[in-house]
């Protein structure tokens, strides 16, 4: 959480970097209830919705908010 916050006020390119290693991290290898899978993959898709408008160039502020949502989500169900 502390990396994706970190990353929302950082330049383009080091965003992006931040935003690959945060999507490494959120892949995974262990099993959890569905429930928390569920958040889990939601985090990695707004994460990655960060990184493809970045990547293009495009607004990625109304983005920002969903990722951090979703991932205080995953983060609550992972408990």
């Amino acid at each position: 959480m502390e990396t994706l916050k970190a990353a929302e006020s950082r330049p383009t390119q080091i965003a992006l970097q931040m935003l690959n290693e945060l999507a490494n991290l959120a892949r995974g290898d262990s099993e959890q209830a569905l429930e928390a899978e569920e958040a889990r993959s939601g985090a990695l898709m707004a994460i990655c919705e960060i990184g493809k408008a970045l990547h293009r160039g495009q607004p990625a502020d109304r983005l920002w908010t969903a990722a951090i949502n979703a991932t205080e989500r995953w983060m609550t169900m992972a408990r």
